[in-house]
């Protein structure tokens, strides 16, 4: 026997790309930066994108957070088939799916093509995701080599979706589908740059793939999520048969975990649950992300379409919220040993809170000053509070289960996501239809379409013109406030639960 056939291929092909391993973590983190990003990054093109293709309020839910949605459950579909049909096959047909799928999107001509669009996205997203991460740990054998990686890459994905605004903003300028087509070059220079650098790795004895789990776990996200939007505003169906098949999406993930308890190789390792600490911390991921997902897309909508401000006015009104993200994921390495996860975990949610309660008086009025302390405080608790529950899952998990550990991070982080525009943006749509009330001079067919959402009744608004469009953009303004203010605090309530549940569940350190 050769020595080369001695090593195992993963060890064999990391000694192999040592050298250049750095430039992959560049391109490995590129790749990341596009997935996270697109997650938020159509926030702040609402009003633009509504303006071109004319959504209904659950079209533009469904073309906003459908990728989330279908990037959570396939995670852990394409990590499993990554070790099965080689990780680096996988990102390279990722990348060519993303980039077909965002030309798609960025020349999509009706709202439902943009849907399928971006849902494309998420399964290119999903099959790409995983990869890095189990990339990076192939290519850095050396432990402390390996640790800075991936705290890079931890980095890189806890700041995607606080950045993904900031250049949607830039973008949308210039056309709403530029946030999609930005995509292209950079994946056309990505492309050949992973199939010259990245390692090949096929695990000799992979785990089975089971199709039915894969099948429940995103049949059954997708239910749950259309069942909720559906109940809020019946456009294609009364509130029973949503009701049913928001049910239907519960039995379905109900299903999956229970199969996953019989399988010997299960796609998602349930019994990791048992751990209260490891669940905690997951719940902390979710719920985190959710709030910040779903109030950025609510903000971003306040900050055009009440305040008026520009695109690109609106996404540098946001940097504070990425700024301070990103400085509370660097603070909270610091804090953590100190503070303990408990205390830094609770604080950091009860921090997201506290930062959103001013906002609960605002009308149609500017508060730049106190608005930039609001985005500073939510951004720098989130990210605290992600760092912290990170860390609690990690640590929970025994060595053995570090892999399924931070699959199911993964998957809380894009769900979270997912959910957050689902269920914020279901409850602001309920509370904003009622509020807008008929204006004098403006037909029904108009009235429909403005109390579909905000950026609908701006957009029938500026048809209109005269007195006519300035009363139903005034009313319609009002009605959005006070849905958000009903928004904000239902966020406040269940980040304050949280909160405390976090501080009596998790052990003293």
């Amino acid at each position: 026997m050769t020595v080369t056939q001695a090593v195992p291929p993963a060890r064999r092909a990391g000694r192999e790309h040592q050298h250049n391993r750095w430039a992959i973590l560049v391109l490995l983190c590129v790749s990341l930066l596009l997935i996270t990003v697109d997650a938020t990054v159509l926030h702040i093109a609402v009003p633009a994108l509504t303006a071109a293709l004319e959504p209904s309020a659950v079209q533009l839910l469904w073309i906003i957070d459908v990728y989330s949605l279908i990037v959570a459950p396939l995670l852990l579909v394409f990590g499993t088939l990554g070790d099965r049909y080689g990780r680096k096959r996988l990102v390279i047909a990722g990348f060519v799916l993303f980039g077909l799928a965002s030309a798609g999107a960025a020349f999509a001509p009706t709202p439902l093509t943009l849907i399928v669009a971006r849902a494309l996205l998420g399964v290119g997203g999903a099959m790409i995701m995983p990869a890095t991460l189990s990339l990076i740990r192939q290519v850095f054998t050396d432990r402390r080599e390996r640790a800075i990686a991936l705290g890079v890459w931890s980095a890189v994905a806890a700041a995607g979706a606080a950045v993904g605004p900031l250049i949607g903003g830039l973008l949308v300028g210039l056309w709403w589908g530029s946030v999609f087509l930005i995509n292209v070059p950079i994946l056309l220079v990505l492309l050949p740059a992973a199939l010259r650098m990245l390692p090949e790795y096929r695990d000799p004895e992979p785990r089975p793939w089971d199709a039915t789990s894969a099948a429940l776990s995103v049949f059954g996200i997708l239910a749950l999520a259309f069942g909720l939007k559906e109940a809020g505003s019946g456009s294609l169906m009364p509130f029973p048969a949503a009701a049913a098949v928001f049910l239907t999406g519960v039995a379905l993930l109900a299903w999956f975990a229970r199969r996953q308890t019989r399988l010997k190789t299960p796609l998602l390792d349930v019994s990791l649950f048992r751990r209260r600490d490891f669940t905690t911390g997951v719940l902390g991921v979710l719920l985190g992300v959710f709030a910040l997902v779903g109030l950025q897309l609510m903000l971003a909508q306040y900050l055009q379409l009440v305040l008026g401000d520009t695109p690109v006015r609106a996404a540098f009104r946001m940097l504070p919220l990425v700024l301070s993200a990103i400085t509370g994921g660097l603070v909270a390495a610091h804090l953590l040993p100190r503070l303990g996860m408990r205390a830094t975990m609770s604080g950091g949610l009860a921090l997201v809170a506290f930062s959103l309660t001013p906002t609960l008086t605002w009308g149609v009025e500017g508060h730049p000053v106190m608005l930039a302390c609001c985005f500073v405080g939510i951004g720098f608790g989130v990210q605290v509070a992600l760092l912290a529950a990170s860390d609690t899952i990690m640590s929970a998990a025994p060595a053995s289960h570090a892999g399924g550990a931070a699959a199911v991070e993964g998957t809380a982080y894009e769900l979270g996501a997912g959910l957050g525009v689902a269920v914020l943006g279901t409850i602001t749509t309920i509370a904003y239809a009622p509020g807008v009330p008929d204006v004098r001079g403006v037909p029904s067919a108009g009235m429909d379409q403005a109390r579909q959402s905000l950026a609908g009744a701006a957009h029938v608004a500026e048809e209109i013109g005269g007195n006519a469009g300035g009363a139903l953009l005034h009313a319609a303004r009002w009605a959005f406030v006070n849905a958000l203010h009903t928004t904000v605090f239902v966020s406040v309530v269940l980040l304050s639960v949280t909160a405390v549940a976090v501080a009596m569940l998790l052990r003293r350190d």
